[in-house]
């Protein structure tokens, strides 16, 4: 279901506890229970938006998922298959003291293959809720973790990573989207183990850890970039270009005594935010060099300065 906010659906805010989650799942489902609506088709859909939105919330790692990349980018990579994965409606309902604790409701009359349609009937469910089959159990999804640098993770990149999951090593291409900053993850369907069973391989999470380099480096989706400038120009100001990780270039403005390690933020510079239509800082940190040595002349004139109290 793309765009749906599923906190919404359930009535709940994004802070929501599990326990809190159960409460608004079970309310609503009270009221909007097949066998109580009896073919009410407005509520037959309200239930289906709830049970989705609980069979995703419920679950650590798709919450996780849903929070980290949004509604949107969510559906497309969870089918409805995916979703329900694992959610067992037998033992909810019973739980939740719907009637005989199976895929049927108050009166035994709710079919789930009806209701639900694909998202169980392929994956080996029957009417009353039973576990699929063997053949059907998915393989083990597998999370590997990839270094993305700077540039990288601003601008978005293609990259290969080697792949051991069988007789031989397998390359695989991989899409690094905008905003990749450390933490994300992205899936690929398909691309974890096989099935000791026969059913579908599991899924490959590639998670991102962004790695400095001699120029940038990265704080969440902010930049930081460092720049040497020397004692003369910290004390009397200067414009330094700096080059940004898109880059383009930026004049910058050292005011007259700028102190070692001052730092200057650049708006809007920094990495994109996958899914929001915003991007973090640059901020350049200064570093005054000092010089090694005085020549003659330089001495001099430092006794001068100091003579005038700096």
């Amino acid at each position: 279901m793309s765009g749906v906010d599923y906190y919404k659906e359930l009535g709940i805010d994004k802070n929501a506890t599990k326990d809190e989650i159960k409460k608004a799942y079970r309310k609503l489902a009270l009221k909007y229970h097949p066998d109580k609506t009896k073919n009410n088709k407005e509520a037959e859909e309200k239930f289906k938006k709830i049970s989705e939105a609980y069979a995703v919330l419920s679950d650590d790692e798709k919450r996780k998922q849903y929070d980290t990349f949004g509604s949107d980018a969510f559906s497309q990579q969870y089918s409805s298959e995916d979703i329900f994965k694992n959610f067992d409606f037998g033992n909810i309902f019973k739980e939740f003291g719907f009637g005989n604790g199976h895929g049927r409701g108050f009166q035994g009359s709710f079919n789930l293959n009806d209701l639900f349609g694909n998202a169980f009937s392929s994956r080996g469910f029957s009417s009353s809720g039973q576990s699929r089959v063997k053949r059907n159990i998915k393989g083990q999804d597998i999370e590997t973790e990839i270094q993305v640098s700077v540039y990288e993770a601003v601008n978005g990149s293609q990259k290969t990573i080697t792949l051991n999951r069988g007789t031989s090593p397998e390359q695989l291409s991989v899409k690094i989207p905008k905003g990749f900053v450390t933490g994300k993850k992205i899936r690929l369907k398909g691309k974890g183990n096989n099935s000791p069973y026969g059913g579908e391989p599991g899924d490959l999470y590639i998670k991102s850890v962004v790695v400095s380099d001699n120029k940038f480096s990265a704080n969440g989706n902010d930049v930081i970039v460092n720049e040497d400038i020397k004692l003369s120009d910290s004390l009397l100001g200067t414009s330094i270009d700096i080059i940004t990780p898109e880059n383009s270039t930026i004049t910058l403005k050292i005011p007259p005594c700028t102190k070692h390690k001052a730092k200057f933020r650049i708006p809007g510079k920094g990495i994109p935010f996958i899914n929001e239509p915003k991007q973090g800082d640059l901020f350049v940190q200064v570093n005054v060099i000092m010089p090694y040595e005085l020549n003659k002349k330089q001495k001099k004139l430092i006794e001068q300065l100091g003579e005038t109290g700096i």
